[in-house]
């Protein structure tokens, strides 16, 4: 580890299909500088495909290299998290085959903070005509991720979860 701050986070693979869980262990690999090992258990929301999940330890942006490795996978399903940690904010990162990716700032206690000019380009919109302030701000907290997402985290429940710590 280096001398700057450590922070934790969690990987959720919701679904993979089978070709696809050595490629996402590549990947994290990848950004962890260790071979990845997930405990694959098959993902009951979707016939056919695996999930995994694991906590890892390393510096503020950990989360964000681990969603640009995933992201654009045909069949894969994820959500990435990261902590505060001094002089960083939080993050959120959540994908979908169909939404793509969905990126948010959480706050220290795991709120999603929305900056100002995404708030005033939502009420510009509404007001145009657009859209509404209420679809707006749900595409702002990710509502439509976390729809989509859903049945595959309950799923989930009481899967495995192995600590990894990011080599610097």
């Amino acid at each position: 580890m280096s001398s700057r701050a450590a922070t934790r986070g969690v990987l959720y693979v919701h679904s993979a299909p089978s070709a696809l869980c050595p490629h996402v262990e590549w990947a994290a690999g990848g950004v962890f500088g260790v071979p990845v090992n997930l405990s694959w258990i098959p993902q009951p929301a979707a016939s056919g495909s695996f999930r995994a999940e694991f906590s890892w330890q390393g510096e503020p942006g950990t989360a964000a290299l681990l969603a640009s490795g995933l992201r654009g996978w045909t069949h894969l399903r994820f959500e990435v998290t990261e902590e505060p940690s001094p002089g960083c904010e939080g993050a959120r990162f959540s994908y979908t085959p169909d939404l793509g990716i969905f990126h948010a700032v959480t706050g220290v206690h795991g709120d999603i903070m929305i900056p100002e000019d995404r708030l005033k380009a939502a009420v510009l919109k509404s007001a145009m005509g657009e859209t509404t302030v209420e679809l707006e701000l749900d595409r702002l907290l990710g509502r439509p991720w976390d729809d989509e997402l859903e049945p595959f985290r309950h799923a989930g429940d009481g899967a495995p979860v192995r600590w990894l710590h990011q080599v610097v």
